[in-house]
């Protein structure tokens, strides 16, 4: 991570990043609460860790990386990314979208506004992604 992504990580949790991974946290919590929601809970908690310091890395599909499909990039993904979005996906990609809309009205919020937009579209369909450094 270069000197700018650390600067970036640090002004994004000072002006308000944290409040978005606490929500990520909430949901694996609940997640885990449930016994049932155990994969859920393991892709929101790394999210959580990525949407706490998104400056420096980017989340991309499993099956892209490594190059072989597994469960969560295959249809048991496409079935718990549904289950995902209606138990959570939808609240925490709205927090997100909102919070990009107050950050672009400024000049200054515009790479805080678009890590938002980028934290909405994995809001809506985790499974199958991994956190990986921006190269």
């Amino acid at each position: 991570m270069g000197p700018v992504s650390i600067l970036l990580n640090i002004l994004w949790i000072l002006v308000g990043g944290a409040y978005m991974a606490f929500g990520w946290l909430v949901a694996a919590v609940i997640m885990a609460i449930t016994i049932i929601g155990l994969p859920w809970a393991r892709a929101a908690f790394n999210i959580a860790v990525y949407t706490l310091l998104p400056f420096g890395s980017r989340a991309v599909d499993r099956a892209e990386l490594t190059g072989v499909p597994d469960t969560g990039t295959g249809p048991l993904g496409v079935i718990g990314n549904i289950i995902w979005f209606v138990l959570a996906g939808w609240w925490l990609a709205l927090g997100h979208l909102l919070t990009a809309i107050l950050w672009a009205i400024t000049i200054v919020g515009l790479p805080f506004a678009w890590a938002h937009l980028k934290l909405a579209g994995i809001a809506l369909w985790p499974i199958g992604k991994t956190i990986v450094p921006a190269q």
